[in-house]
């Protein structure tokens, strides 16, 4: 609710920006949002997204994120709006044996999370073959960041934290909310045996969905990675959060995170082809040094920003 008040100021225009309380999973509900409502377009990015927890909870996951897709699906469909903008992730890709990742890449999940969305994009492609619809699914790979005018960042659940992406973890670690930071595989085939990962920073993101609307046509279905095209291990996530924070981490190497894979960053050439978009904040430290400029005076989160000596 923090990032939405936040936008409720920045767009206080009667009528510019409605917001919502619902369930996904309530279709009576869902559908008298559509009722009520003359949608052009629908961008879908409702879902739990964290990979170790679905690997605990996976019917949570699959109802969450496949069958709440179908509810809004069923519901486009039943009031006529054909533009869909998915959010998926490079999850569905698994652990292929070829890097960097295209579209083409054989989609063999390893993992729940990555296992519905692939459900959910087969659901989607099924119905756009009858429907018309104009369908783009964005498969995003490792998402950091935060917007640059510092009015929103990443606020997760506590509850959530020990599940979170590793940035998240990083500034806990270094706001002293946590002891240090927790580094789950060292023995992977990689270069440094961490894992490896494509970042993508939050306003590239939020670029290539807006250029996904617009390229969007009716009966017409676009696949696009959403990434840089580069990989780093998370050793160098670490380091490179060090020296964004100005803090010296504390680190802890553990065994593997169940469901996790080795090696995975991506082919972004189809997406520039297509929709002329490419990531332009491509440096790990200085997207964690503005993701950190609001942890470090947002302790709270989206409660009231606070003044700290880090």
């Amino acid at each position: 609710m923090g990032a939405v008040k936040i936008l409720q100021t920045l767009f206080p225009e009667p009528g510019r920006l409605q917001f919502i309380y619902a369930d996904l999973g309530d279709a009576n509900a869902v559908n008298k949002i559509f009722a009520d409502n003359a949608f052009d377009a629908v961008m879908h990015f409702a879902a739990v997204a964290y990979v170790g927890e679905s690997t605990a909870e996976p019917l949570r996951y699959y109802h969450n994120i496949t069958s709440n897709t179908l509810v809004v699906l069923e519901a486009m469909a039943s009031h006529g709006v054909k533009t869909l903008i998915y959010s998926s992730t490079c999850a569905t890709y698994g652990e292929p044996k070829v890097m960097p990742i295209t579209e083409e890449t054989p989609q063999v999940p390893i993992n729940p999370y990555g296992k519905a969305k692939k459900m959910s994009e087969d659901i989607i492609l099924d119905f756009s073959k009858t429907s018309k619809m104009a369908v783009m699914i964005l498969r995003y790979f490792n998402v950091i960041g935060s917007d640059p005018e510092g009015r929103l960042g990443e606020a997760p659940p506590p509850e959530l934290r020990e599940q979170g992406r590793i940035s998240g973890a990083c500034f806990d670690a270094a706001r002293g909310i946590i002891p240090g930071l927790k580094i789950r595989g060292t023995d992977y085939s990689t270069a440094d045996g961490t894992c490896v990962r494509d970042y993508i920073d939050v306003t590239d993101l939020v670029d290539a969905h807006v250029k996904a609307l617009a390229h969007a046509l009716p009966g017409k279905v676009g696949i696009y990675n959403v990434g840089t095209g580069k990989g780093s291990s998370v050793k160098q996530f670490v380091e490179a959060c060090k020296k964004a924070t100005g803090v010296p981490i504390k680190i802890e190497y553990l065994s593997r995170r169940p469901g996790d894979y080795a090696e995975v960053y991506s082919d972004p050439s189809k997406i520039k082809r297509d929709l002329n978009w490419v990531a332009r904040y491509t440096n790990l430290e200085e997207s964690l040094k503005t993701a950190w400029l609001w942890q470090k005076s947002h302790r709270n989160g989206y409660g009231s920003p606070m003044i700290t000596s880090l």
